[in-house]
Parts: C-alpha cells; sequence; structure tokens
C-alpha cells in the first residue's frame, strides 16, 4: 500500500514513514554547490516547505535520511551544519507586534537548542549575535533557511499604511545576513512572491534567485517522468475506482493538474498537492482551491481594476516578473506567481512572456471562487444554474443554455463594492457570462485576437465551437454580421468540430440576455 504525504512537510516524517517521496534531491545537492545564497518562488502548496526541510536534513548531516536518493552518489562528506529553520507561515494577522513576537520567540528556541545567551531585545543585533555565537561554539559556518519569508506581507498587500511598518520590521530582521557572510555557509529562502525593496533583495547583491531558471524549473512539482516512475499503482487504483483507462486516467491528470511552467521553453510540472490529494482519494477534485484562495488576491485585483476577461492569454515582460511586487504596476506577476497563471510560450524577437492558466482546476476553481465578486454572492443558485447550463450544452442546446443565463441574470441585483465594472458596460456583461461558461468546465476565451479584430467570446466543447458576439442595446443581426464580415470562425473551420455562430443581445435597462440567434 503506498502512503501519501499529503500534507506532511517534513523530510523525516516523510522517509521514516515509509511515505511514498520523489526524488528531489540532484536539485538539492545542484543548488548547495557551489551556492551560498539562494531565492527561490513557487506558489502555494507546491512543496516550498519541504524543500526546506530536505535542505535541513542536508546540512545536518542525516545521510541515513537520504539512502537511496540521487544526493547518496553525490555527497562524499556529509558534514553537519548548524541549521537555523525560520517558518513565517503562520504569521498572517497583519500586526507589527505578532511577527516581531513570533520571531523572537523562533530565535529563543535556537538560542535553547544551541546554548547562546540572549544578545539583546532589539530583533537585528538578536540575529546577528545568534549567527556568531553558534559559529564560533561550534567552530562551523551557519546555514540559515527562511520559509514562507513573504507571509506577514501578503497579508498587508492592499494596505499600505500597514504594509510599510511590516516592511520595516522584516527589513530590520533580514539586515544582519549581508554582514554575516563568513559565518555562513548557505541561506535559502522562499516564498510566493518577490519583495524587491526589503533589504535582503536590495542589499544581498550576491543573492541568486533561481525562481526562473530552466534547470531549476522541476524543483517543486511533479513532472511526466516522475508521474509515470513513482505513481504507477496510484494511476492504476485511480483508473479502477473511476471505469478508465490507464490513457484516460493519465489524460485527465495532465487536464486538471498539469500545466505549470517556470521558465521558457522547460518541462511543465504537475500541482503535486492535488496529485497526491487524487491518488489519495481516487478521485479527480479540485483539491488546491478547497485549501482556500488568498484573500490577497481578491483584493489587489480590486485595487489593480483587473479586467478578468483579459487575463488569460496576457502578454508580459521579463522585468515584470523582476518588479518589486509591493510597487508593481501590473496584477500578472502576481497572479503568475501565486499560481493562477502560468507560462504558456515566450517571443524571443519581442521578448515577451504569453501567460495563461495553468490547467481546468485553476481555471474551473478561480472563476468559482470569484462568482461572489463578479456574478452573485448567491453561489447556490449559480451552482444550480450551472448545473443546468451545462447539461444543456452536453445536449448541443444552446437555445436553453442561454435561457437559464438569461432567467439567472435577471433576478440579481447590482452588488456596490464588487470586481465587476459598471453595470450598464458591455465589459460587465462579459465578464459575468465568461465566468459563468467556464463554470461548466469548459473552454472558454474573450477577446480573442483575429486578423480583423477580436471576438468577444469563445468556448469550445467536446463536440462544438461556439463563436459568439455580443451587442450592449444593439441587434443580433448586428452581431452575427460582425462575426461574418470579420472572419471570426475562418480560423477553427479546420477543426473538425461543429461551427456555430452565436449573436447576442444585452439590455442596459433590464441587466439580462434579452435576445440571441443561432447560425452556422
Amino acid at each position: 500500500m503506498v502512503y501519501y504525504p499529503i500534507g506532511i512537510q517534513t523530510f523525516e516524517k516523510i522517509r521514516k514513514g515509509g511515505f511514498l517521496y520523489v526524488d528531489k534531491t540532484k536539485y538539492v545537492y545542484d543548488v548547495c554547490h557551489p551556492g551560498q545564497f539562494v531565492f527561490l518562488s513557487r506558489p502555494r502548496r507546491f512543496g516550498k516547505s519541504l524543500l526546506t526541510s530536505t535542505f535541513d536534513a542536508y546540512f545536518s548531516g542525516r545521510k541515513d535520511l537520504f539512502k537511496g536518493l540521487a544526493i547518496e552518489k553525490l555527497e562524499t562528506e556529509w558534514k553537519h551544519y548548524p541549521v537555523l529553520h525560520f517558518d513565517l507561515s503562520d504569521i498572517k494577522k497583519g500586526t507589527t507586534e505578532e511577527c516581531e513576537l513570533n520571531l523572537h520567540s523562533q530565535l529563543q528556541d535556537f538560542e535553547r537548542t544551541y546554548g547562546c545567551e540572549k544578545a539583546s531585545d532589539e530583533l537585528t543585533i538578536r540575529f546577528r549575535e545568534l549567527v556568531k555565537n553558534i559559529s564560533r561554539k561550534t567552530e562551523s559556518q551557519v546555514v540559515v533557511l527562511i520559509d514562507e519569508y513573504d507571509a506577514p506581507l501578503l497579508t498587508v498587500l492592499h494596505d499600505s499604511e500597514r504594509l510599510e511598518p511590516m516592511r520595516t520590521l522584516l527589513q530590520s530582521f533580514y539586515s544582519p545576513l549581508k554582514k554575516l557572510d563568513q559565518y555562513l555557509r548557505f541561506v535559502f529562502i522562499t516564498g510566493i512572491s518577490k519583495f524587491s525593496q526589503l533589504s535582503i533583495f536590495s542589499q544581498l547583491n550576491n543573492l541568486n534567485n533561481i525562481s526562473m531558471l530552466p534547470q531549476y524549473a522541476g524543483i517543486c512539482g511533479i513532472t511526466e517522468q516522475e508521474l509515470k516512475d513513482n505513481f504507477q499503482e496510484g494511476i492504476t487504483e485511480l483508473g479502477k475506482a473511476n471505469n478508465m483507462t490507464e490513457g484516460e486516467v493519465l489524460e485527465k491528470l495532465k487536464l486538471k493538474y498539469d500545466g505549470y511552467c517556470f521558465a521558457e521553453d522547460s518541462e511543465g510540472v504537475y500541482n503535486p498537492f492535488s496529485l497526491l490529494s487524487a491518488m489519495q482519494n481516487k478521485k479527480l477534485g479540485n483539491y488546491w482551491f478547497s485549501t482556500g484562495t488568498p484573500t490577497f488576491l481578491v483584493k489587489m485585483m480590486k485595487k489593480f481594476h483587473a479586467d478578468l476577461t483579459q487575463i488569460d492569454g496576457s502578454e508580459a515582460a521579463p522585468e515584470e516578473f523582476d518588479a518589486p511586487t509591493e510597487d508593481m504596476q501590473s496584477i500578472l506577476p502576481l497572479f503568475y506567481q501565486s499560481g493562477y497563471l502560468t507560462i504558456k510560450a515566450y517571443d524571443p524577437v519581442v521578448n515577451l512572456y504569453r501567460l495563461g492558466y495553468p490547467n481546468e482546476e485553476v481555471k474551473v476553481g478561480l472563476m468559482r471562487t470569484l462568482v461572489p465578486y463578479y456574478v452573485t454572492k448567491n453561489v447556490n443558485l449559480t451552482n444550480n444554474t450551472a448545473a443546468k447550463m451545462y447539461l444543456a450544452l452536453r445536449k448541443d442546446d444552446m437555445d436553453e443554455c442561454l435561457t437559464l443565463a438569461r432567467t439567472f441574470f435577471a433576478g440579481i441585483p447590482y452588488q456596490e463594492g464588487t470586481l465587476q465594472d459598471a453595470p450598464t458596460s458591455e465589459g460587465h456583461f462579459t465578464a459575468m457570462l465568461y465566468v459563468m461558461f467556464s463554470f461548466l468546465n469548459v473552454y472558454v476565451y474573450t477577446q480573442v485576437r483575429t486578423a480583423k479584430g477580436r471576438m468577444d467570446i469563445l468556448m469550445k466543447t467536446d463536440t462544438t465551437i461556439y463563436v459568439m458576439e455580443l451587442k450592449l442595446d444593439g441587434t443580433v443581426e448586428e452581431a452575427l454580421r460582425q462575426i461574418d464580415d470579420k472572419g471570426y470562425a475562418i480560423p477553427y473551420e479546420a477543426d473538425g468540430r461543429r461551427i456555430v455562430k452565436v449573436g447576442i443581445r444585452f439590455s442596459s435597462e433590464e441587466r439580462t440576455i434579452t435576445e440571441w440567434r443561432i447560425g452556422e
């Protein structure tokens, strides 16, 4: 029987408990040789904490835990270093008082472990002197590991008044690292985003950010080969439980959980948390979203007036990913760092990344999360309507689908303070339709570029491609004529699926669909 380490973030517990471990120790060795100051950004629930724990075990000289793994043949010394392993993931109340108290508590634990006296009540001095005293006492350089370094900052990212004092506090905590170079063997810092204005980045000019380097694209997550090498029993059991062949299981796993790409032209990886959960439960669920979408993301969307319909397929320059998170001018890097977007392509000629949703789980899960902000707070009503619309689409009955949508939208009152556009704009209605169609587990795109313009909505099911044009207070004839005049359907004629053109009229007065016409 295979034991899947869901939620287990300690390398020692996984190895001693007989849990499945996908060998990442070749990456561990490569990062440490000759690396000294290293930063890695990855989305939540992506294995950052387990990786940090693996560094802890490695530098602690725990050779017994690495038996049979790649690093066993690479490392010859297995030298034991004193390790200071900080975890900031629980600092989420958004107050500097809580953050400072937590950091002092962790420093106190290390002082007890290594038999050192408290040097000062001041955070900077206490940390600096602790490293020096441990190094002198052990006659060894010290390893510093900082997991989820940005957790306290993400909690207050949308609130500039609280962000600045939090940033100042953490700056004072991290600042000694630069001057402790001679006492440090290795520093590893991990988190979701990159706050460049912190001294940890502005002063550590030798910090190696490996987040988007192709050779480390698979350091977290599960590659296609790792899936096939390590999960054969789970794939078989998943197939039996869901009456699917092995090929069907692999296809569905890829569709739901694969697609994360952290560098141009690099291999994609599966979301490890979702993959392990699917194997454990023998069910293809939306596990990553069940653990909660960070509230800071929704707040930042509101702050930037993000157009939801423009996110998938958006483009970003490399320098945008390296911009300070707290001073960013676009929400795209944060969407990417948080795992809601990934790299789909890179154009070296214009030096632009094309971004998109990595997989079905992320797209559908994000839409479900955003329903209260774009459509209605009555999530149960939305779920019921979406289920009925889905059944209509499975019968290729677009008439019934739009009838359901019309009734649904007509009963929704306008919500003040949501993420949606003004209730009389075409963008508002497009966003609502986009969210609802995305809910249906089909591929939906908005504002799709063509040679002669942009179509409002492109939707693909297993049997049909729908080319949809919306007109606010216009006519359905105008909408269908635009589809033909602009040639929106032409690129899909060789697809093999039936192409259906749909003209839709929204009424700004009635705030719903009032008419539609379907043509082929």
